[in-house]
C-alpha cells in the first residue's frame, strides 16, 4: 500500500522560488539547561541553545566538545539526564518525522539496495508516494552526477559518492529542518562547493539549517549564527558578524617594510604572512600599541596598523585553543 503523498510545497531541486520568503516566527530547536553524561564522562553540561527559524546555524567546536551528543538529543536518538529539548515547540520524539531531515556523520546506508530504488525506501518511510519519490531521487542523482549510477548498489560507489546519495536520502522529502552532522565529510573540494550551493538554496526557501562542521571557512561562508562549544560547555553563541565584531580586539593587520623580527614577542601568539605585511594574533590582554612601538624601533617601515576582525578559525582557536579541531 503506498503512503500518503507529502504536502510539503517546497519547489522540485532545480527550481528557485520567486519573491521574498516567509518564514514563521519562533524557533526550530530550543535547549534549555541541557546535559548528558555517559558514566563518568559529562559530554554536554547545562546547555541552552536557540536556532531561529529560517536561519543557517552552526554547532562548532573541537573533538569531543558534544556537537554530536547534541546533536543526537536534538534528533530524540538520545534523551538529556537533565533539561529539555524541542523541535517546533514539541518533544522530539512527537515531531513528525517529515518535517526534519537529518544527515549523521555515520554512514546510514543499505549497501547491497540499488542507489535510486534506496533512495525511494527512504522518501517513502517518510510519507512520499511512490512516483513521486522515483522522480524526485531521479533529479537529484542527475544534479549531484550520480544518474549513471542510479542502478548500481550502493557498495558500488566511492565514499563520496555514498556521502552525496546520503545527503540525498536526508532532503529528499524537502523537509522543514535539516541537521547536518559534518556534512562536507569524505568530499572532494568541488563537491563540498555543490553541496554549500544546495544548502543555500534551501535556507533561501526558508529552510532551517542547523550543522556542525571542522572547516570553519565554510562555517564562516554560511552561517548566519555560531554555537561553539568546549568541554561540554558553551562558550559563545549568537550572531556570527557581532560575534566578530565583539572579538575585534586581538588581531591586528601590519603592513609594512623592513625588519620583521619584532612580531616575534610574548605578546603574540600567532602570525600569518599576508601579501603586504603580517597578520597577528595578540595573546588575551596583549597591548596592540606595545607591539607597535617594537615594530618602529625595530627600524621597520609602517604603512597600516589596523585592528581587524578576527576570522572564525581565530575566533575558534582564542576560546578552545584547540589550532586543528576535528570532527565530534
Amino acid at each position: 500500500m503506498d503512503f500518503p503523498p507529502a504536502e510539503i510545497g517546497l519547489s522540485p531541486p532545480t527550481v528557485r522560488p520567486e519573491g521574498p520568503v516567509r518564514v514563521a516566527p519562533g524557533f526550530a530547536v530550543r535547549l534549555e539547561g541541557v546535559s548528558k553524561s555517559f558514566g563518568d564522562f559529562r559530554a554536554v553540561s547545562d546547555l541552552d541553545l536557540e536556532v531561529p527559524r529560517g536561519t543557517v546555524y552552526g554547532l562548532l567546536g573541537p573533538n569531543g566538545s558534544g556537537k554530536t551528543t547534541t546533536i543526537r538529543m536534538i534528533m530524540g536518538i538520545l534523551g538529556p539526564d537533565r533539561g529539555r529539548v524541542r523541535l517546533f515547540g514539541d518533544d522530539p520524539g512527537r515531531t513528525r518525522r517529515e518535517r526534519v531531515g537529518y544527515l549523521p556523520e555515520e554512514r546510514g546506508l543499505y549497501r547491497k539496495m540499488k542507489v535510486r530504488d534506496h533512495l525511494v525506501f527512504l522518501a517513502r518511510l517518510r510519507g512520499i508516494s511512490r512516483p513521486t519519490a522515483t522522480k524526485r531521487a531521479s533529479e537529484w542523482l542527475e544534479r549531484l552526477d550520480l544518474g549513471a549510477w542510479s542502478h548500481r548498489r550502493v557498495e558500488d560507489l566511492s565514499k563520496g559518492m555514498q556521502q552525496k546519495v546520503q545527503f540525498v536520502g536526508t532532503v529528499l522529502h524537502e523537509p522543514e529542518l535539516l541537521v547536518l552532522d559534518e556534512p562536507f565529510s569524505g568530499l572532494d573540494p568541488i563537491n563540498q562547493d555543490l553541496l554549500e550551493a544546495i544548502v543555500r538554496e534551501f535556507h533561501g526557501r526558508g529552510t532551517t539549517i542547523l550543522f556542525s562542521t571542522h572547516l570553519m571557512d565554510q562555517a564562516e561562508r554560511l552561517c548566519q549564527r555560531v554555537c561553539l562549544i568546549s568541554r561540554s560547555r558553551k562558550v559563545l553563541d549568537g550572531d556570527l558578524q557581532g560575534l566578530k565584531r565583539a572579538q575585534r580586539m586581538g588581531v591586528v593587520a601590519v603592513d609594512f617594510q623592513g625588519p620583521a623580527d619584532w612580531a616575534q614577542g610574548p605578546d603574540v601568539e600567532g602570525v600569518e604572512e599576508t601579501p603586504t605585511g603580517l597578520r597577528l594574533r595578540l595573546r588575551p590582554g596583549a597591548d596592540s600599541q606595545g607591539v607597535l612601538a617594537r615594530a618602529v624601533g625595530s627600524g621597520a617601515r609602517i604603512t597600516r596598523f589596523q585592528e581587524v576582525e578576527p576570522r572564525l578559525h581565530e575566533i575558534f582557536v582564542r576560546h578552545t585553543g584547540d589550532p586543528g579541531p576535528d570532527s565530534p
